[in-house]
């Protein structure tokens, strides 16, 4: 070799922008195995460089022992002695073993090898630089598209965007800008295979963290994020210091910054609405921007049933069913989306149905004994075209059974008591307080 092999040597790590040690470690390691397959040994050997000529020298390492074990990397003292007078058992010597036109031979052969270590050495360096981004947005270009998947170039690297994690309403095409987010890196003997994604849920929470400041600070959590690609999405955030509005922070000054992250969505619609530690609340700030007037939960099942005032059942509801398909998402509940009307009807049928099982008692209801009433919406009841209440929020929506007691309406769930009202006045009476009016003998006439 001549002495412009460090020259090449540098030029390499310079064009390929990695470490000059590394590509004299790799040049190193093709020489020891362009030795081993010159001389058909496995013998331990090193090779030395000379930085000011470029010229290599080759040698074994072997091991000074008393009884050969290891025919290949041992050797007898009296061998040892003829190649260091010192040597004592237990020590290892170098013993050169430069073959003729190494040097040329080498460059021949090692051309390849050498190459080779520095593709794993980029690939390694690509690998570790894009595993600590893994979940982060990246910047890229639409290198290729086809019906299989996008190919996106990120830099060193390129990225694939799957099928799978495509905007369905999106056009992919050479030369486009994308902001994607990286979701998964792996390993493989190609190189890294990177994987990126347009249609990921963190994708609008990472969006978010980039344009609204007091996100990226803490002052401002985003809860939970609901997506349907390329359609609609709803961000629950929460205030987390005092005297901050949490949506208002998120839409910005005349809606600039959530109408930047629709742009870069290609007008994907985003509803920014408030978290609340209250699931009630909640569903009904996920319903937005219906109006939910009541909702209640039914914990066992985990259901909400939600009365919307009428005009507002297509708001509430939403396209073939979106916006209420996104509250699920968000909150986790199963949203039972009812309007009064439907209320109405529901109470008619309990009566008709209470009335048909007792065909033989008068319409009036003036018999004895416990009537059925449907809680409406609002936790009202009514009696004798009177209504009363409001009632316990967890009664809304449940049948509940009254009973006149003199001058007191008595309202019992599950046979429980739980609310009182004068009947004339209509206001509600403590329940551990009879008037006298009320304790009448039974038998007295009930409710109408």
């Amino acid at each position: 070799m001549k002495s412009d092999f460090y020259t090449a040597i540098a030029q390499i790590a310079a064009e390929r922008g990695i470490p000059r040690e590394a590509v004299l470690s790799s040049v190193e390691h093709a020489l020891k195995t362009v030795y081993k397959k010159m001389a058909n040994s496995e013998e331990e050997v090193s090779v030395e460089m000379e930085p000011g000529t470029g010229s290599m020298r080759v040698f074994v390492h072997k091991r000074v022992v008393a009884e050969i074990e290891d025919p290949i990397n041992d050797m007898t003292l009296a061998e040892a002695l003829t190649y260091a007078p010192q040597a004592q058992v237990g020590d290892e010597i170098r013993i050169e073993r430069t073959p003729e036109n190494f040097g040329r031979i080498a460059a021949q052969t090692a051309k390849q090898v050498v190459l080779q270590r520095i593709r794993d050495y980029e690939r390694d360096i690509v690998f570790e630089e894009f595993q600590d981004k893994q979940g982060e947005i990246l910047n890229g270009a639409v290198q290729r598209a086809d019906a299989r998947a996008v190919i996106v170039e990120l830099g060193k690297a390129e990225a694939v965007m799957p099928a799978r994690e495509q905007v369905p309403t999106e056009r992919y095409r050479p030369g486009q800008r994308l902001k994607v987010l990286l979701v998964e890196v792996n390993r493989d003997p190609r190189g890294p295979q990177l994987i990126v994604s347009r249609s990921h849920p963190n994708l609008i929470r990472r969006l978010f963290e980039m344009e609204v400041p007091e996100i990226f600070s803490g002052a401002v959590e985003i809860m939970e994020v609901a997506r349907e690609p390329g359609l609609r999405s709803k961000v629950a955030v929460a205030a987390r210091q005092e005297k901050v509005d949490p949506v208002g922070s998120c839409v910005g000054v005349r809606g600039v910054r959530i109408q930047n992250i629709v742009n870069e969505l290609y007008g994907e619609k985003i509803d920014v609405i408030e978290w609340s530690p209250d699931t009630a609340t909640f569903i009904a700030n996920a319903l937005s921007p219906a109006k939910p007037s009541n909702v209640s939960l039914d914990e066992a099942n985990r259901v909400a049933t939600v009365i919307v005032p009428t005009e507002q059942m297509s708001l509430a509801i939403g396209k073939e069913g979106q916006n209420a398909r996104l509250a699920f998402k968000l909150t986790g509940w199963r949203i039972d989306i009812k309007d009064p009307e439907a209320l109405r009807e529901h109470d008619g049928d309990l009566l008709r149905q209470a009335r048909a099982a007792m065909a033989d008692v008068p319409d009036d209801l003036s018999w004895q004994g416990r009537q059925p009433r449907l809680v409406r919406a609002d936790g009202t009841i009514s009696v004798r075209d009177r209504v009363y209440g409001p009632l316990s929020r967890d009664l809304v929506g449940m049948s509940v059974d009254v009973e006149v007691r003199g001058d007191v309406l008595e309202v019992y769930y599950n046979r429980d008591l739980r609310a009182r009202f004068g009947l004339a006045t209509g206001e509600e009476l403590p329940l551990d307080e009879v008037p006298e009016s009320a304790a009448v003998p039974s038998g007295a006439a009930s409710d109408d």
